[in-house]
């Protein structure tokens, strides 16, 4: 490919999105550049404050638990309050809450300020997803959120370098470092990013009623989206819960782990971005099958590991389906969601991931202590097979193009006009 080939590709990745779209990436970015707590908490409790492996891992269950409260929570405010105070609200509340953490000696004040470091760090992830759906046209948005997993995997693995090195000296260092970060991000949101909230007239409230949770919890065809979403992530999650273990148990080194985890964020880095080229207007149907599978049997190859090649070589198959379902499911969760109630549904949907980091530890951990490793690989492959039945069976009528799925949606949205307030069209802006 000549370089002027791939100077046009580029371009045709990165442009034709909204001014707004680039300053929410932009926040993000800052956002995971600062990650520092869930990385290094276990190694932070374990080695620098003396407390045994039981506790740490106690600590990171209330962490997830927390999270697991807050998203739905924060999908209400985000369709009451609106994207932007949601999001201030939840990314101060975090930089609080982390500073105060790295303070904390009591394990009782420790366990306790974890959890609410938990709700406070997913409280914004259903506001962040609905203002990118709000601001970017339905034909961009898998492109849009693509680059937006981009930019979560090129903070995490960036910030991930420099933490440990910040952490050999100062613990501290670290957690105050996160909280200045994640200030800073709100700070973005604050100055640069509107409100994006379709605002409702009074003749559309009239013909359509309010969506509450138990709206969301009655829509059949997402809430399978929802359970198949927590399937494959419960999947996904054991490159981070079970790999380590597995591993460990077969006479690996951490760097050894380290090195096959690390082609994860490799690949997620490169790859993403032309990979999103080729699937951005496929059938998204066909892709979370797909996707679905190849996870399964990424992972189920893992029972035939015995060198770090091969364990590299199975992580490079399941982060490919990764890079291909992050995005594609992202995006069908938009198209199934009431333009009027996307803060709610991408709260509910946020829950499938936040249960599956409860569930995946517990899991892997007993399955492997009572039937060995290989089982747990095995039914990695079971489960992700099922979760590619029942997306071709959920599935099954879902229109093949970008355009709005109709199902409950509001007519006006698929011709709806920039409302004061929303974000710059889309016609306006350039990528930086």
């Amino acid at each position: 490919m000549s370089v002027a080939a791939v100077g046009r590709a580029a371009r045709e990745s990165f442009a034709g999105l909204p001014r707004a779209f680039w300053w929410l990436w932009l926040s993000t970015l800052v956002n995971r550049l600062g990650g520092f707590v869930a990385t290094f908490m276990a190694l932070y409790l374990t080695l620098d404050r003396g407390y045994s492996a039981s506790y740490a891992g106690l600590v990171a269950a209330l962490h997830g638990l927390g999270g697991v409260l807050s998203t739905l929570v924060a999908g209400v405010l985000t369709d009451r309050l609106g994207r932007r105070p949601t999001m201030m609200i939840a990314q101060s509340a975090t930089a609080v809450t982390v500073a105060l953490l790295g303070f904390m000696v009591d394990p009782l004040a420790i366990a306790g300020v974890a959890f609410l470091v938990g709700m406070a760090s997913n409280a914004s992830r259903p506001a962040v997803q609905a203002m990118m759906a709000d601001i970017v046209r339905p034909e961009d948005r898998v492109r849009a959120f693509s680059l937006n997993y981009w930019a979560v995997n090129l903070g995490f693995a960036v910030s991930s370098i420099g933490a440990g090195f910040v952490a050999q000296y100062s613990y501290l260092a670290g957690f105050l470092g996160e909280a200045v970060m994640t200030m800073a991000c709100a700070i973005v949101v604050f100055l640069k990013l509107p409100e994006s909230r379709p605002e409702r007239t009074a003749r559309e409230r009239a013909a359509e009623p309010d969506i509450g949770l138990f709206s969301v919890l009655r829509d059949k065809r997402f809430m399978g989206v929802v359970g198949l979403s927590f399937l494959v992530a419960v999947v996904f999650q054991q490159g981070f819960v079970g790999l380590p273990i597995a591993m460990g148990t077969a006479g690996f080194s951490p760097a050894d782990y380290g090195l096959a985890a690390g082609v994860n964020g490799l690949l997620v880095v490169v790859l993403q971005i032309p990979v999103t080229r080729f699937i951005e207007h496929r059938d998204p149907r066909r892709l979370l099958v797909i996707s679905s599978v190849l996870a399964g049997y990424g992972f189920g190859l893992t029972a035939f590991a015995g060198s770090i090649g091969v364990f590299m070589l199975t992580v490079c198959v399941w982060t490919l389906a990764e890079i291909v379902n992050a995005p594609t499911q992202t995006g069908l969760v938009v198209r199934l969601s009431p333009v009027h109630g996307r803060g709610r549904y991408q709260g509910v949907y946020s829950l499938s991931w936040a249960v599956a980091a409860l569930v995946a530890p517990l899991m892997s951990g007993v399955i492997i202590d009572r039937l060995g490793a290989a089982w747990l690989w095995g039914l990695c492959a079971l489960v992700g097979t099922a979760a590619g039945i029942g997306y071709a069976l959920l599935m099954r009528g879902l229109p093949r193009g970008a355009e709005e799925i109709v199902v409950r949606r509001p007519r006006q949205e698929r011709t709806r006009a920039p409302t004061s307030g929303a974000a710059p069209a889309p016609d306006s802006a350039n990528p930086r």
